[in-house]
């Protein structure tokens, strides 16, 4: 093809993976065995896997405070510039830099209850998956190539796919990726789709900025040819360049039209570079766990990937290298970013995997079983979609409902500290009626110094106590097996006044004290 990839994998134009229904088969046929197809029940098997994953709703602790902003955003019709959740930090300048994916999901929770968040959270990782199983399928122009790929890819990342507007802009970025690749086929008419996605992406999600990185990595490696190795690039022709340039000045307009103005296009960089607390205490940004089976399996991976390119002598675009090694190093600095690196080592990984597999050939598909099959998947998504009493149990045993039932049967005295992990469960919980120490928006606390507080009180430092006085925090609401509850247990200044198998109520002792309880 004159604007596509080198492939790999040096197949004759007339493979019969690219061939579609013959001329003389009818539409409404032709459409069936398209939606029956092989292809088809293999991406249907990865919708399966998927909801297996997500099926026991793991909620983020961060999903909490994201749903409150949202309802707040939906009820004022005002865009939050100042913290109010908080008591540490009231009053300070903040930004609700996901607006766009909180207001989605407090209208879903808002119409469908905890179904319809586990509902939009099963939908946006279906469009991820078939997103990423697409991108492979073009890439590698072998379809069981690229579901073993993206199946063994989802084992990293299974942990990931959380209800957060971060899963919208990872979605974002595979839809980058599949408008480049296809307008270095020739295919640019869905390149100008990038502009309204920028749009919307800066208001959903900072990783926009992985998408401008991407975009500029695919400019500048068509600017000279190159051979060098085992990397290979094509120059762009006078007209490409001046298309590629055109949108890219669009995208860039676009990231200046949000309620902030370009002040969420900078966050990122804020992100990066003024929050060293953040990134050096919050879990999900700490160095990829290679002695956990995730960081094991990434290891192998990379190790497979070597040994590949030894054997084979595999033959790259410069562009796509590029990423995959960008996001090898995004993945090892912080596990978060695994999100990253998949859809960089996707289709990689599918043209691998293309040279033991032979291309699908529609003459030999048994589109009647495969529509058994795909049904069947379908009914058994539906049958077992849990029910709101079922997510109403998993949310009573992962996040502290009956210490905030307790708090709201009893006038537990204010100041109250609480643990990070609980901070947007109660934000969204008590609904204003009580501010919070410390949430999930660690910018806001990083900048005003709480969340080294907040780190130096749960470590136990000398200063601990003395922090909590500073602060007049007059009860705590933490994890009943962190150490901070053993410390307050033993401190002669603080008496627990409620327990349950999760979590834990102290208050002064000086303080009028509730009558002690424990949750059944």
């Amino acid at each position: 093809m004159e604007h596509g990839f080198l492939t790999r994998v040096r197949m004759p134009s007339t493979s019969v993976e690219t061939q579609g229904t013959t001329t003389s088969d009818a539409p409404k046929e032709a459409l069936l065995k398209r939606v029956f197809s092989f292809p088809a029940l293999l991406g249907a098997l990865l919708l399966a896997a998927l909801f297996v994953a997500i099926r026991d709703f793991g909620v983020d602790p961060d999903l909490w405070w994201h749903l409150k902003v949202g309802q707040d955003v939906l009820s004022s019709h005002r865009w939050p510039a100042v913290d109010t959740y908080s008591f540490t930090a009231a009053g300070t300048p903040w930004m609700a830099y996901e607006w766009v994916g909180d207001t989605l999901l407090a209208v879903l929770h808002g119409a469908w209850g905890l179904r319809g968040l586990l509902t939009i959270d099963f939908a946006i990782g279906s469009a991820v998956v078939l997103a990423l199983y697409t991108f492979a399928s073009t890439r590698s122009r072998n379809s069981k190539a690229a579901f073993v790929s993206c199946g063994l890819l989802l084992f990293l990342t299974e942990v990931s796919f959380s209800l957060r507007p971060q899963m919208l802009g990872y979605l974002f970025l595979i839809l980058t990726l599949i408008a480049l690749e296809r307008f270095r086929e020739g295919r640019p008419r869905m390149l100008w789709l990038l502009p309204p996605l920028f749009l919307v992406w800066v208001n959903t999600h900072g990783t926009f900025i992985v998408g401008l990185f991407v975009f500029v990595v695919y400019a500048l490696s068509g600017l000279v040819e190159i051979q060098w190795g085992g990397l290979e690039s094509r120059r762009w022709t006078p007209g490409e360049r001046v298309r590629l340039g055109w949108v890219l000045a669009a995208c860039l307009a676009a990231l200046a039209i949000t309620p902030y103005g370009t002040k969420l296009a900078a966050y990122p960089f804020d992100m990066a570079f003024a929050q060293p607390v953040n990134l050096a205490n919050i879990l999900e940004w700490q160095p990829m766990p290679f002695n956990l089976p995730v960081g094991k399996l990434f290891l192998a991976m990379l190790m497979g990937f070597l040994i590949a390119q030894f054997v084979f002598r595999l033959t790259w675009q410069m562009a796509e290298m590029i990423l995959f090694l960008a996001g090898t190093a995004a993945a090892c600095l912080h596990a978060r970013l695994l999100l990253v690196f998949v859809p960089f080592a996707a289709p990689l990984f599918a043209v691998i995997a293309s040279r033991w597999m032979s291309p699908y050939d529609p003459r030999k598909d048994k589109f009647i079983l495969n529509a058994v099959l795909i049904i069947a998947i379908i009914t058994a998504i539906v049958r077992y979609f849990p029910s709101q009493s079922q997510l109403e149990r998993r949310i009573a045993e992962h996040w502290p409902v009956k210490a905030v039932a307790y708090l709201e049967r009893h006038p537990t005295p204010r100041p109250m500290f609480n643990n990070y992990t609980y901070g947007g469960y109660l934000v969204y919980a008590l609904d204003g009626q009580s501010k919070v120490f410390v949430d999930g928006r660690a910018d806001i606390y990083e900048r005003t110094g709480v969340l080294a507080d907040y780190r130096s009180i749960t470590w136990l430092e000398p200063k601990a106590l003395a922090l909590l006085q500073a602060y007049n925090v007059q009860s705590c609401l933490i994890d009943r097996n962190e150490p901070l509850a053993t410390l307050l247990s033993a401190s002669g200044q603080w008496k627990r006044v409620y327990s349950d198998e999760m979590s834990a109520v102290f208050v002064r002792s000086q303080a009028e004290e509730p009558r002690a309880e424990t949750g059944k």
